[in-house]
């Protein structure tokens, strides 16, 4: 899980800012204290889904219907193409990490590329993982990535950044424990056991990013 968490996993996360750059240039995060409130937001609508949607792939779920899933909770096509870039560049570095033929059938399952939290649940699996630990990781890089990405954007003292973070940690583990829920409770329910908790501000706002012709980050 650590591992996976780490932002020098050569996964591609590093280049995405969740959002955070166009909130910066909106003036939507200026400090400490709305990167925590942008963060805490992120973490209970695309954390949230995110840490589902990774739990329900890590319990044995079928890999193309929670894709599918994930595409009906994603309304922007540019967060779509970023989550299936995000997706196909894990499980390169996966397929490396863990050899295992869960994933090759993974890839073939979904030949564009499923979204990351899906991968990140089936990668979680084949390494001996279970639901609550991918949960957890997706969780924390729902967060992780804003505050990371301020600390370049504002130059923010990375201390409070890392202070951001531990204070969010009591609300991630809340996320994961429902994102384990819908797990459980998807043999009975299907799809509709996942949250789709809706962010339009970081669906419009990444729809405008990535028009810009000059930015820091990929998203």
């Amino acid at each position: 899980m650590l591992l996976l968490a780490d932002g020098r996993f050569p996964a591609g996360a590093h280049a995405h800012s969740g959002g955070a750059e166009a909130a910066v240039r909106a003036g939507r995060i200026t400090g400490p204290a709305s990167l925590a409130a942008f963060c805490r937001g992120r973490l209970h609508t695309a954390g949230l889904v995110a840490a589902a949607l990774a739990a329900t792939a890590a319990a044995g779920a079928d890999p193309a219907a929670l894709d599918a899933a994930a595409d009906a909770r994603t309304p922007s096509p540019a967060l779509r193409a970023v989550a299936r870039r995000l997706g196909r560049q894990l499980l390169r570095a996966a397929r490396a990490t863990w050899p295992d033929p869960a994933l090759t059938a993974l890839a073939e399952a979904v030949p564009g590329g499923a979204h990351q939290p899906v991968v990140l649940g089936a990668v979680g699996r084949v390494a001996g993982l279970g639901p609550r630990d991918v949960a957890l990781a997706a969780g924390y890089d729902a967060v992780s990535a804003p505050a990371s990405a301020v600390v370049r954007l504002l130059g923010l003292d990375p201390f409070e950044a890392t202070a951001v973070l531990a204070r969010l940690a009591p609300e991630t583990e809340r996320v994961a424990d429902r994102a384990v829920a819908a797990a459980d409770a998807w043999p009975e329910r299907g799809e509709v056991a996942l949250p789709a908790g809706a962010a339009p501000l970081l669906e419009i706002a990444a729809e405008e990013h990535a028009a810009w012709p000059v930015r820091l980050f990929a998203s």
